[in-house]
């Protein structure tokens, strides 16, 4: 346990002293030799430390320009507010608003997008989504890092430009894949569960410009894991690393048997 014994300015500098004792573990045990510390006129602090005796840690601050914010710092972690999952989402949501479902995201965004919706799976409210109502209905894709789908190194006027939809039942484990203008392509699948997450996709027949249709071959198949769910946001990730976010469109459609 580690607590405040003594604070005391240091003469000719513009820094404090800040003394604690500890109890239980070393003292470098508990404070690392350098982090950020949120200090109490609202300035990002620079903090080193030396050890004073057995039992205590020194801890010294340099005021710098920066403004902290919302920052309580490293030092303190457990006094940084967690966020709640409406939060989250709608940093996700914000974050993929400008990136046409994430045919003009840089390396950086993608990082970025990635980074928050892990963030939102660990929130996850749904922890068994195959067995739950929440699933079923048609979805709309507004974000995604598969190439297949994005067609990114294709002309604009040959990307895929219409609503895209992902249409799931849980109950007959039935899927659909859907594309609006120019192409009007569709695909469903049948669903075999690994577990209360994930799914083994069998594509079973592909319909060209919505008319013609051909029945898949034998290989074409995939998986996918379904990582967050709510009433209205889906996270998904595929087996080939692929991330997928979608939002409620039509909880009443029901994918062709």
């Amino acid at each position: 346990m580690l607590s405040v014994v003594g604070v005391t300015p240091r003469c000719g500098f513009s820094a404090t002293t800040v003394s604690f004792r500890r109890s239980g573990k070393n003292a470098r045990d508990i404070v690392p030799s350098s982090q950020s510390f949120f200090s109490g006129s609202g300035h990002l602090a620079i903090v080193g430390f030396g050890v004073q005796s057995d039992n205590g840690v020194e801890l010294w601050t340099e005021r710098t320009n920066v403004k902290t914010g919302s920052i309580r710092g490293a030092l303190f972690p457990f006094l940084q507010k967690k966020k709640n999952k409406e939060e989250v989402k709608k940093e996700l949501l914000d974050a993929i608003a400008p990136l046409d479902r994430g045919a003009e995201a840089s390396d950086e965004e993608i990082d970025r997008v990635d980074k928050i919706a892990r963030e939102l799976e660990a929130l996850n409210p749904t922890k068994e989504p195959l067995k739950s109502p929440l699933l079923n209905g048609k979805w709309k894709l507004i974000y995604t890092t598969s190439a297949s789908i994005l067609k990114k190194n294709r002309p604009n006027l040959l990307r895929p430009n219409g609503a895209i939809y992902q249409a799931i039942n849980a109950d007959t484990l039935r899927a659909q894949n859907l594309q609006t203008w120019p192409f009007f392509n569709q695909v469903t699948a049948n669903l075999d569960p690994v577990n209360s997450k994930k799914v083994i996709v069998n594509f079973d027949f592909f319909k060209i410009a919505g008319l013609i249709s051909v029945k898949a071959p034998g290989r074409a198949r995939g998986e996918l894991e379904i990582t967050y769910l709510d009433e209205e946001l889906r996270v998904s990730r595929g087996d080939k690393g692929n991330l997928f976010v979608l939002i409620m469109d039509d909880p009443s459609y029901r994918v062709p048997v």
